[in-house]
């Protein structure tokens, strides 16, 4: 299998020099609310298990939230940076993780194969509908790669993000959407979410229907984006 147009962008972009200056902003993490919040956020979602639990960090970069996790047996972190990968090494709060083994990847998650029913949790901050194209496809792959009621936490940039210019063309496709037949309306979101690089919770709630259960889907604010962050059991054969 190929590797997608994503993983060599991200191979290329995050070279040896971002890779350390991201690393660097790690060791910043207790002045960014929004940081402490994900992993909060990430410790709760590690708490609805009955441990031990594997874990998969879909896009884990330089391993920023490692040390959130609870009751993990085995984390696997998968990037297709190496430079980034390279930095997981030496996480942030390394001597804080409780994993009892932590295995590092370098892979595209559109193209890497991980066994059926590995893993209890995926998780992937700040990577899908943002870096990546959040889709089917990911939808797919990660349904495949959890046991049966595993679950998936995610976050995704939403389309009314301040940080999204509003050009003219944005605010007429919104327009358009609000009054068009549903033929119309769902070409022109599709184009409003930049094929899958944005994700509002309906587009979200579509994804993952039939897969997934929502248990929980709201909207939070980093300093960057709005995002959506949602958690999805998912659904039993």
């Amino acid at each position: 299998m190929g590797t997608s147009p994503w993983a060599v962008k991200a191979s290329s972009l995050y070279d040896r020099a971002y890779a350390r200056q991201y690393r660097s902003h790690d060791d910043e993490f207790e002045r960014s609310e929004p940081c402490r919040r994900f992993a909060d956020w990430l410790r709760q979602v590690c708490r609805s298990f009955a441990p031990p639990i594997d874990a998969l960090d879909l896009g884990c970069g330089t391993g920023r939230y490692f040390w959130a996790l609870e009751g993990v047996r085995e984390l696997v972190g998968i990037d297709a940076s190496p430079a980034m990968l390279a930095e997981a090494r030496n996480p942030y709060n390394a001597s804080r993780i409780t994993a009892r083994a932590v295995t590092l990847v370098e892979g595209d998650l559109f193209g890497h194969q991980f066994e059926p029913a590995r893993f209890d949790l995926v998780y992937s901050i700040g990577v899908l509908a943002e870096h990546v194209p959040f889709d089917s496809e990911v939808v797919e792959h990660v349904s495949r790669w959890l046991k049966p009621t595993g679950r998936l936490a995610f976050t995704t940039v939403h389309p009314d993000s301040p940080s999204i210019p509003r050009t003219f063309k944005r605010r007429l496709g919104e327009s358009i959407a609000a009054i068009a037949p549903r033929p119309v309306e769902r070409r022109v979101r599709h184009r409003l979410l930049s094929g899958g690089m944005y994700a509002d919770e309906a587009r979200i709630e579509q994804l993952l229907a039939g897969a997934f259960a929502i248990e929980s889907l709201r909207r939070f604010e980093s300093e960057a984006h709005q995002h959506c962050w949602c958690v999805a059991r998912r659904s039993a054969p």
